[in-house]
């Protein structure tokens, strides 16, 4: 059964640095990741939401995993933090719109496997998207040849600005793993077949774009605005 829910280790393989030395990061990433943690309350705001995952999979209480935000522009990045020995095949972590679905009675990657996500196989080294998992890409595409061995954590990097979606582990970028989603509201998934895994996740930031800051700069004034107050509270509410 695959299942989806919305919202390191050390190895003998080569490490990121060796096999991806020369990939550039997103513009603000580094910034964004050098800046001190989001506070309680914002993780709480970005984490699993307990309504949009299958039946299977419980959320559970007491941790940061609450209400449903999605993302359609700026740049974010949250860490998933998965135990190797609890993935099991087709553990994918990836983004999805409110419109995927939750759970399927195939024993196959669930996150990715349709139009509404997209997903890597961290125990592949697969890309997902409207796939059934033969011929699906290899990420990283490492210049050696060689499969990433991914650690428990890892880290994913959504840049609504330039429509893009990628991956890190620890300050290695691994480059751009799907384009083209701009003018989406996205949402962090993962999917899983392997039974009792725990998976977490931890919202590290996000940064937006210069005319998104003058945007905000100017809301002070939109009540000066001879405009309809229908319009004036969406304008304050973007």
């Amino acid at each position: 059964v695959g299942e989806t829910a919305l919202a390191g280790g050390s190895s003998s393989t080569p490490t990121p640095q060796a096999l991806y030395p020369d990939v550039s990061c997103p513009e603000g990433l580094e910034e964004m990741l050098s800046a001190p943690p989001p506070d309680r309350g914002a993780q709480r705001r970005h984490g699993w939401n307990p309504i949009d995952c299958s039946e299977n999979i419980e959320v559970k209480e007491g941790g940061l995993y609450f209400e449903r935000r999605g993302y359609s522009r700026g740049l974010h990045a949250w860490e998933i933090s998965w135990p190797l020995e609890q993935r099991g095949p087709y553990a994918v972590v990836g983004v999805a719109t409110a419109r995927a679905p939750l759970q399927t009675k195939h024993h196959a990657a669930l996150l990715g496997s349709n139009s509404e996500s997209w997903g890597w196989d961290i125990g592949r080294g697969k890309l997902y998207h409207q796939s059934k998992g033969p011929g699906a890409p290899q990420y990283p595409a490492g210049t050696q040849g060689e499969q990433l061995e991914v650690p428990e954590r890892l880290l994913v990097v959504l840049d609504m600005e330039e429509g893009t979606l990628g991956y890190a582990i620890g300050s290695t970028y691994l480059g751009t793993a799907f384009r083209g989603l701009k003018g989406r509201t996205l949402y962090p998934a993962v999917s899983a077949v392997w039974g009792q895994c725990q998976v977490r996740i931890r919202y590290l930031g996000e940064r937006r774009g210069e005319n998104f800051l003058s945007l905000v700069a100017a809301l002070g004034q939109v009540s000066a605005l001879p405009l309809p107050p229908a319009v004036k509270r969406y304008l304050l509410c973007q």
